[in-house]
C-alpha cells in the first residue's frame, strides 16, 4: 500500500508558520466553574474554527441548561453517567455521543457520581427556554474569555498553549 506524504517544500513551510505540537495535562488545567455544582476545563480553543474542546463536570445530580448547537459536537463520557430527556440513551464512561449541528436537549445526570465528560464542540451554543426564545448564546471565544477572565481573577495567567 502507498501513502501519499506530504511534500517537503510543504511540510517545511507547515513547520516553520504552523501551530507547534503541544500536550496539555488535563490535570494541569483549572476548572472553571459555570455555577456551584457544574464546572469545566479547557484544553484547546481553535480561535480559527471557532471549534473549543473542554472536560465538563456535573457533581451529583444536576442538568445543564436546554441548548441547541449550531455545529457538530462530539462527547466522550469518562465518569458517572448524562443522558438527554430528549433522547432514548444514557452515557456512562466509554459512550461516544455524536450531537448532530440543531438538535435541542437538556444535559442531565440523575447520577449522584455526576458525571465527566469531554467535550469536542463547534458553532454557537444557544440557551433556549420552553418556547425555543433565545435566553443567551455562547461560542468558543466566549469560553476562551470566561478562561482567561476566570485565571486573572485567582492570580494566575491563562496557558497560552490552550490558544496558541
Amino acid at each position: 500500500m502507498h501513502v501519499a506524504a506530504v511534500p517537503e517544500n510543504i511540510l517545511e513551510t507547515i513547520k516553520e508558520f504552523g501551530p507547534p505540537d503541544i500536550a496539555i495535562a488535563e490535570e494541569d488545567q483549572t476548572w472553571v466553574p459555570f455555577d456551584e455544582r457544574a464546572s469545566w476545563k479547557p484544553l484547546r480553543f481553535d480561535l480559527s474554527t471557532g471549534m473549543w474542546v473542554v472536560v465538563t463536570r456535573v457533581k451529583g445530580v444536576g442538568v445543564i441548561s436546554r441548548h441547541q448547537h449550531t455545529g457538530p459536537v462530539s462527547a466522550y463520557t469518562l465518569q458517572g453517567s448524562w443522558y438527554y430527556p430528549e433522547h432514548d440513551w444514557v452515557a456512562r464512561p466509554g459512550t461516544f455521543v455524536f450531537e448532530p449541528p440543531g438538535d435541542v436537549h437538556t444535559l442531565t445526570t440523575d447520577d449522584p457520581e455526576g458525571m465527566t465528560t469531554l467535550f469536542i464542540m463547534n458553532g454557537v451554543m444557544r440557551f433556549l427556554d420552553d418556547k425555543d426564545q433565545l435566553i443567551d448564546q455562547h461560542d468558543c471565544y466566549y469560553y476562551l474569555d470566561q478562561y482567561v477572565r476566570y485565571c486573572r481573577s485567582q492570580g494566575f495567567e491563562p496557558d497560552s498553549r490552550l490558544f496558541h
